[in-house]
């Protein structure tokens, strides 16, 4: 009955935080602003008589993008062997030698997910965009001759672009079932808010980067909520080593609540991970990541090392599967689990 009001509970605040973000989008309208010079982009193959011809761009071409009234910024264009909907602005800054032109993302690509691993993608959803990811993961874990086993679900993350392509809002929901030889415990965990802001785009071994402040609420069941707003940063890079290869990484600190003293500290994390396309559907990662923990009086240092699998349902629908260990004897012994994640556009 506790986790049921919980979750209607969420449910209340996911409907005001949708429709608040609904409200703003619906404020942002007409040009961006005049940040980006007029520029051309690269050679790239439109249809030509029913085939393929490399087509350098014109000044009437509809691959010249220009300066904040730009038609296309957002749209398709369908003259385009494989069709683009660029974002007007999906970074803060360039670095040096860098021009506008690498600030625009591709939004008929495939959707980029933060799930599943531990560490989030570096760059934002877009303006306008949507996107829900959700799933489900099984621990296990033996300490002090007691096997402990829990349920995390439904792991729901709103992402939703606004304002501008570099902004993401965030919103996460979970709740977890923890039960051993002796009880079991059920409810809703803290909810997380937080915004994704794109920094740069990749320039060769300068990586594209991401910085998202970060918070947990005192709103979960009591078993499992701090009991405070708790705040936190957490810093995100990647590199996109060659068509199928990339590497990423993530640096972040949050305030939290030590497990055995109930004492407030701050907890580091750091993660690497590195992904590659199998096929145009098909992927898979491998990676890294442990928790530091600050001053704390009795929680310890935490590594894990997991892996998995991604499959494109759809350029907008990605299932994974995933399982990791901990390396020491403070992690968790094993984990698995699966998830979905949708984007709307």
């Amino acid at each position: 009955m506790k986790l049921f009001l919980e979750v209607n509970k969420f449910t209340v605040v996911l409907f005001v935080a949708i429709t608040t973000v609904t409200s703003l989008n619906s404020i942002v309208v007409g040009q961006q602003p005049s940040t980006l010079p007029g520029v051309v982009r690269g050679a790239e193959p439109m249809w030509v008589g029913g085939g393929l011809q490399a087509t350098e761009p014109t000044a009437d071409s509809s691959l010249l993008y220009s300066e904040c009234a730009n038609p296309h910024c957002g749209k398709c264009c369908k003259q385009h062997a494989k069709p683009q909907r660029l974002t007007c602005r999906s970074f803060l800054f360039t670095w040096p030698c860098q021009d506008s032109a690498d600030l625009r993302l591709d939004l008929c690509d495939p959707l980029v997910t933060d799930r599943p691993d531990f560490t989030e993608a570096s760059s934002t959803v877009g303006r306008g965009v949507t996107q829900f990811e959700l799933g489900y993961t099984y621990f296990s874990d033996k300490a002090n001759g007691t096997r402990t086993q829990s349920h995390s679900y439904p792991e729901v993350l709103l992402r939703q672009g606004v304002f501008r392509d570099w902004l993401e809002l965030r919103v996460a929901y979970n709740a977890a079932s923890v039960n051993n030889n002796i009880t079991t415990v059920n409810g809703s965990e803290d909810l997380y808010i937080g915004a994704k802001i794109g920094l740069t785009p990749q320039d060769g071994w300068l990586p594209e980067m991401s910085i998202l402040p970060q918070a947990t609420l005192d709103t979960g069941s009591a078993a499992f909520t701090d009991g405070q707003a708790l705040f936190g940063t957490n810093w995100l890079y990647s590199w996109e080593l060659n068509d199928s290869v990339s590497l990423a990484g993530s640096t972040q600190f949050n305030r939290t609540i030590d497990s055995g003293s109930g004492k407030e500290y701050t907890q580091w994390a750091q993660s690497i991970a590195s992904g590659k396309s199998i096929t145009d559907e098909v992927g898979c990662y491998l990676e890294w990541y442990a928790f530091f923990p600050d001053n704390a009086d009795t929680d310890g240092v935490e590594h894990y090392l997991n892996g998995g699998f991604t499959y494109l349902i759809s350029d907008n629908i990605q299932w994974d599967v995933r399982a990791g260990f901990g390396l020491n004897e403070e992690a968790e012994d094993f984990l698995t689990g699966t998830g979905l994640s949708i984007r709307f556009r």
